[in-house]
């Protein structure tokens, strides 16, 4: 059997003061990447700091998750934003995690949108080119996380920078290679055994079955496990047990 690699990521960091949220602790033992919070969704300055640290600590790649400015909203909600708000509100979140980056010797590796603004920069070519120039204003050599088939993937492409394919473990998915809407009946894939079972495929075959049935094809480098999904620990428990029987080796980006 050819030797097989893939990212296991997670976005951590997400907790703000006194509300706690996520399994990050859990997870740090499972994952080869963390996309971190930057403060406009989840994440206050201690959180940076702890995350960035722990991260260092467990050998984990860190990664910028900038939103909108929507803590209310945890970064859900569609927002009014022109894309010269994007590109300064992602440039500003991408300098706030690399502050606590360079004071801990972390090399930032990635930038991945998170949320509502993943979701519109799939679509929205204005949005995904807003990212895209923050992205390469601040540094051409990270890593953009981006959905196949998205025009958050294109615009990266076309602004010369290297990007990392990304799926979803514990989300359903469109026809379009989209991700069903969370507030539709079958959204997200909370058990383990099943989740395991549809990444196990994807890696191998390249294939996912959409919401309706049918099978997608779906080639990824990076695969989402959200730390705020209920059955977030086991579920990446049970991708890495599977990975390790299928020969299926859990490596950040930069380590192939």
């Amino acid at each position: 059997m050819s030797e097989r690699g893939i990212d296991l990521n997670s976005d951590l960091g997400e907790s703000y003061g006194a509300f706690q949220i996520g399994a990050d602790a859990e997870l740090f033992s499972l994952i080869s990447s963390a996309n971190v919070a930057c403060g406009f969704h989840g994440g206050d300055p201690r959180t940076l700091d702890r995350t960035v640290k722990t991260a260092r600590a467990q050998g984990v790649r860190v990664g910028a998750h900038p939103s909108y400015p929507d803590l209310v909203g945890f970064g859900r909600r569609a927002m009014a934003a022109t894309p010269d708000d994007i590109y300064a509100d992602v440039l500003y979140q991408l300098g706030a995690l690399d502050a606590f980056c360079r004071a801990n010797g972390v090399t930032m590796q990635h930038v991945k949108a998170h949320g509502a603004l993943n979701n519109v920069a799939a679509k929205d070519e204005g949005v995904a080119g807003a990212i895209a120039a923050a992205v390469k204003a601040y540094n051409p050599a990270l890593l953009v996380y981006a959905m196949p088939q998205s025009a958050m993937l294109a615009a990266a492409a076309q602004t010369g920078l290297p990007i990392v394919r990304e799926a979803f473990a514990d989300r359903a998915y469109n026809a379009d290679a989209t991700l069903v809407a969370r507030s539709k009946p079958g959204a997200m894939v909370t058990d383990p055994a099943e989740a395991a079972e549809r990444m196990a495929r994807l890696v191998i075959e390249r294939r996912i079955r959409t919401i309706d049935g049918d099978d997608l094809d779906l080639q990824a480098d990076s695969i989402c496990v959200h730390s705020d999904t209920p059955t977030a620990v086991a579920i990446a428990t049970a991708v890495r047990e599977r990975f390790a029987r299928e020969g299926i080796i859990v490596r950040a980006p930069g380590n192939r």
